[in-house]
């Protein structure tokens, strides 16, 4: 049950830092007070995460002034009126190896597809598959449950009323390979499928394997719910990270047994959020972390949750390369740095994930990874957009207000400019909408705090916890560079108005104070869309400054570039250049 508190310690345990907030009452509204970060210590050499979680919330104290942990080493709980300890800790994880998933279903476009989508909600990879369509005879399957030895096993397939036999023979597989398995690598198996078969799925593997049920993901023909599935898919990750590291346990004694995964707190605020703007757009969160990247998008309630572990800026940079190419990195590049001093790059933030860009080369190195990164994530995100999400193009992003980014290599970037580009280029975002900055990182202890205080949640969210960058105009469509694609009357609060003639392959802004409210009405030309509902569709919309103005994006989409690198680069330092003038 939801309940309201004076003061609230949010744990966040990330795979490079473990990072503590400290969230108290400031003239009788919730506030963001401060915050201790300390490098995490969930993996080698000490697997406990309890150390880095100490040092954090040491840094905090000193920053804020307050106790929290007593003389005897004790949490300080509930708060006490000398203004020490606190009275409500939150946490979220997503520190860790990434759970080792097997997906099992009946047919590899239905069900198997919805259990790989379950699959990808927390920090997780699939390491095979099996269904009915792969032809494998019953002893090979066995011995491939056997050779890739997963954590989890997710069972789908079969309507409510639907499928069973051929259901019925894949548990029998999972049962036997699950029994041949010895004590300390016995699966947890969760159950997805028809929801009819509960009570011979229980006879069949709850004495031989640790097994979990879940609300059948695939309930109706043509129908997907992954959001029951999820919370006990969730409970599996909390056992798993239990076993892989020490100091779980206190540390769910002091949120009284519950935590939650990075990317599931940061879900529920996108969620959260696309229930209160506009109806008819979505709201899109990127998380860009060290060793993974959290794409969240949500509409109307309906969410797309997509974790990518082992692709970021950290332990996951080495991965861009096997998703991509080289090419494609040095493609965001300002200046010509050679392929090879590129690979060492990733393979140094591989190995000292922690380090920081020490000269301009390896800051345009590191802007450039976040670049492919978020390309990456949108390309394969937008393969589980659900049916509310409204597109000017199917391989583009859909609209959505607004877009919030998160991760150190935004928030810490030299400048709002260049954070502000890193998302333009690599979201490419389309229509109209507001970019935002998480400049604090609160998104997975806004998420993680909203099922206990709510209100603390929403009071914070509208205060100044997001950083608006800018709103953003971006038309959708094709042009010779040069072409006026786009007529744009601005009117400001002072009764002021003018014209803009947008032109084809430009990057502009439209200066304004932040906070400052205008007018604008868009009249697209040669068909082009600018989500006012299809092209050549004109319409009025209301813009707010944000830390740079007004930016008109008419680069195209998706972005196009040259086959003369240095081409390439001269146009990366002049967009950088047009957006740093207006800081």
């Amino acid at each position: 049950m939801a309940t309201e508190v004076q003061s609230l310690l949010a744990i966040d345990i990330g795979a490079t830092n473990t990072k503590v907030n400290l969230f108290d009452i400031v003239g009788g509204r919730y506030r963001f007070i401060s915050y201790g970060e300390a490098p995490s210590t969930a993996g080698a050499p000490l697997f406990d995460i309890g150390e880095g979680i100490w040092e954090a919330i040491a840094a905090l104290e000193r920053k804020s002034h307050r106790k929290i942990i007593s003389e005897e080493g004790a949490l300080i709980a509930p708060s006490t009126p000398e203004n020490t300890g606190v009275d409500l800790v939150v946490a979220t994880m997503s520190a860790g190896k990434p759970l080792k998933v097997l997906a099992v279903g009946l047919q590899q476009d239905v069900s198997l597809q919805a259990a790989e989508q379950l699959a990808a909600t927390t920090y997780a990879r699939v390491v095979d598959t099996i269904s009915l369509n792969d032809r494998r005879s019953e002893s090979e399957r066995i011995n491939l449950i056997a050779q890739t030895r997963p954590e989890v096993i997710l069972m789908a397939g079969g309507t409510n009323d639907g499928a069973s036999r051929s259901l019925l023979n894949l548990i029998e597989v999972v049962g036997l390979a699950s029994y041949l398995q010895d004590e300390s690598h016995k699966p947890h198996v969760l159950y997805i499928g028809n929801e009819e078969l509960h009570s011979e799925v229980k006879s069949s593997l709850s004495r031989i394997t640790d097994l979990h049920l879940a609300p059948n993901i695939l309930p109706l023909v043509g129908s997907k719910t992954l959001y029951p599935a999820q919370k006990e898919y969730f409970s599996i990750f909390k056992e798993v990270r239990k076993k892989q590291s020490s100091g779980i346990s206190q540390l769910l004694s002091w949120t009284n047994g519950q935590f939650a995964s990075s990317a599931t707190a940061i879900s529920r605020v996108v969620r959260f959020l696309s229930k209160k703007y506009e109806p008819d757009k979505g709201v899109l969160g990127v998380d860009l972390g060290s060793q993974s990247t959290v794409f969240s998008a949500a509409f109307d309630g309906e969410e797309a949750l997509r974790v990518f572990p082992y692709l970021g800026m950290g332990t996951g940079s080495p991965t861009v390369l096997e998703r991509s190419s080289l090419g494609k990195i040095t493609r965001w590049l300002p200046t010509a740095i050679p392929e090879s001093r590129v690979e060492d790059y990733l393979h140094q933030k591989y190995l000292y994930p922690a380090s920081v860009p020490t000269e301009p080369g390896e800051l345009a190195l590191e802007h450039a990874l976040a670049r492919q990164v978020l390309r990456i994530a949108v390309k394969e995100g937008l393969k589980f957009l659900p049916d509310g999400a409204r597109q000017t193009q199917p391989d583009l992003l859909p609209l959505v207000e607004p877009i919030i980014g998160s991760g150190k290599v935004l928030t810490e970037a030299p400048s709002r400019a260049h954070s502000t580009l890193i998302l333009l280029d690599g979201l490419q975002p389309t229509g109209v909408t507001t970019l935002a900055l998480d400049q604090n990182g609160l998104l997975p202890a806004l998420g993680a705090v909203s099922p206990h205080s709510p209100l603390l949640a929403v009071q914070v969210i509208e205060s100044s916890t997001f950083l608006n960058l800018g709103t953003v105009i971006a038309p959708v469509g094709y042009a010779r560079p040069g072409t006026p694609i786009l007529r744009m009357q601005i009117q400001r609060e002072d009764g002021r108005r003018s014209t803009r003639e947008i032109k084809y392959g430009s990057l502009m802004v439209l200066p304004t104070h932040q906070g400052e409210k205008v007018t604008l009405h868009l009249r697209p030309l040669h068909g082009f869309d600018v989500g006012m509902g299809g092209p050549g569709r004109s319409g009025r919309v209301s813009a707010v400054g944000g830390a740079l103005g007004v930016i008109i994006d008419a680069r195209g989409r998706p972005l196009q570039f040259s086959s003369d690198p240095e081409r390439n680069q001269k146009r990366n330092q002049q967009w950088l250049k047009i957006l740093q003038k207006f800081e």
